[in-house]
């Protein structure tokens, strides 16, 4: 089975209303192990990528990870492409309740052109390594004006076997509350979705923003690699 042909078999109306409720939802064995293997090595073919950024440097925390270049490599074009249509929906139904003009085309393509029309032209998926102890402090990966509600992690390797901790972390603030922290548990495999910046809460006086932030907690043992699936280029 094809991702494309596992994307089709996901409850969306259930994932949906997970993200209303949490912000983030779990889409699981969207990529089986050998498909994770060999996205995980390509993390070694400087050719596929644009940039490299060691997180020490900048303050990010420790690890680091590498932009791919265009073109992408097949498969991490096919789970954008075929990832977006699907998500698109909830995006601009979040935009209408949280009073924002901004609505996002049907197509990936015609969105990406929406982002270079407004100079943000660099892709943005991206590979992240950790090996012990790294990890990666919260942060919202938005890189520009232009940049779409939603985001995808996928994670390549196999907690338990292959690394110990480095956990993904969730963090949501809402107003006049204390942040909450939210740990899903992922599998090799599998995919998070989860807001890039703000979502939709329903209050007794309509909707309200909260706003939330990600990053992964310290690697114990072994080495770590994550797809990132960002949908708007960056600047």
């Amino acid at each position: 089975m094809t991702p494309r042909q596992r994307l089709e078999q996901v409850d969306w109306p259930a994932l949906e209303q997970h993200l209303d409720d949490q912000g983030h939802a779990v889409i699981p064995g969207l990529l089986d192990a050998g498909e994770c293997t060999g996205l995980a090595a390509l993390y070694a073919e400087t050719d596929h990528f644009r940039s490299r950024v060691v997180m020490a440097r900048h303050g990010f925390g420790r690890g680091e990870y590498q932009y791919f270049t265009y073109p992408l490599p097949t498969l991490v074009d096919t789970l954008r492409q075929n990832l977006y249509p699907h998500l698109v929906p909830i995006a601009n139904r979040w935009q209408a309740r949280l009073g924002k003009q901004r609505r996002f085309p049907v197509e990936h393509r015609a969105y990406l052109a929406q982002c270079h029309d407004g100079g943000q032209c660099r892709p943005t998926p991206l590979l992240l390594r950790y090996r012990p102890g790294d990890y990666n402090c919260l942060h919202q990966d938005l890189y520009g004006e232009n940049w779409f509600p939603l985001q995808v992690a996928v994670l390549l390797s196999a907690p338990g076997e292959q690394f110990e901790g480095g956990e993904f972390v969730l963090t949501e603030q809402r107003p006049r509350r204390q942040s909450r922290a939210m740990v899903p548990p992922l599998r090799q495999g599998d995919a998070l979705v989860f807001a890039v910046n703000q979502r939709p809460v329903a209050g007794q006086r309509g909707d309200y923003r909260v706003t939330l932030r990600h990053g992964v907690s310290e690697l114990r043992r072994g080495e770590r690699y994550t797809l990132g699936l960002i949908f708007h280029d960056a600047a």
